[in-house]
């Protein structure tokens, strides 16, 4: 069966409910990219998914023993609060040295262990949030804006990482993001929200699609694009080998 699957789900009550009849599936080794303007739903039905909200209307069904890695939107740490990596990794449960080790190799932070979280970069940080993410070696990672603050080579390079751990781990991706110029490169599949499922499919279908145009393309000058990485050179340069379709 899915490793998930959520059915006619309908969140909020009155007249316009912040979920509205919205299914969706996930399998195993997948990469899903949820997107939608601010107040489309997205970081609702995560946690609808995740078993955190209820729905009022559909029905969630998780495979037995289903482990997920969660990243969230932001964490804020207190800059005076002296917490090494190390140390963080083993909140809320202790883990090995072999362990962290390896889950900060396979986020692209080997050796950061001893320095404190608040020395860390940006882009430092977010791979620590998700070595922490991957130490169970979770079957699905779930990424609830995961990027948001990374300038786009930042972001282009963390999601470079992302589909690395979905390869090394086999697990399936579920993300939640508005940035498009990047995240839709390595996505299989794209859901466009806006309360219901506006339109679903690959990048090329859904970035060609009326309604994507509708809530994307209006008034960006551009801006808004759809860029695809080239992952087949075998390095690993921010800036190289892209190229973009601006959104109309």
């Amino acid at each position: 069966m899915s490793l998930i699957d959520a059915r006619n789900i309908t969140f909020g009550h009155g007249a316009a409910p912040v979920l509205q009849n919205v299914s969706l599936s996930l399998e195993q080794g997948e990469i899903v990219t949820i997107v939608g303007p601010n107040g489309s739903g997205k970081s609702t039905l995560l946690r609808v998914l995740i078993g955190a909200l209820k729905a009022q209307k559909g029905t969630v069904r998780q495979k037995a023993g289903l482990k997920i890695g969660y990243v969230p939107q932001r964490l804020h740490i207190d800059p005076t609060l002296p917490i090494t990596v190390r140390r963080f990794l083993n909140l809320p449960l202790a883990v090995s040295k072999t362990d962290a080790d390896q889950a900060l190799i396979t986020a692209g932070v080997a050796g950061v262990a001893e320095r404190q979280m608040s020395a860390l970069s940006g882009g430092q940080f977010q791979r620590v949030l998700l070595a922490r993410a991957i130490l169970s070696r979770p079957d699905i990672l779930m990424l609830d804006e995961a990027t948001q603050g990374l300038d786009q080579p930042g972001s282009a390079s963390f999601y470079r990482q992302i589909d690395a751990v979905r390869r090394d781990l086999g697990c399936a991706v579920l993300m939640v993001s508005h940035e498009l110029h990047v995240v839709m490169s390595a996505s299989d599949r794209v859901i466009c929200l806006n309360g219901h499922i506006c339109c679903e499919g690959t990048p090329e279908v859904v970035s060609a699609a009326p309604a994507y145009r509708e809530l994307f393309g209006t008034g960006t000058g551009g801006a808004l694009a759809l860029y695809r990485h080239d992952h087949d050179h075998g390095h690993d340069h921010d800036h190289d080998h892209h190229h973009h379709e601006a959104a109309e």
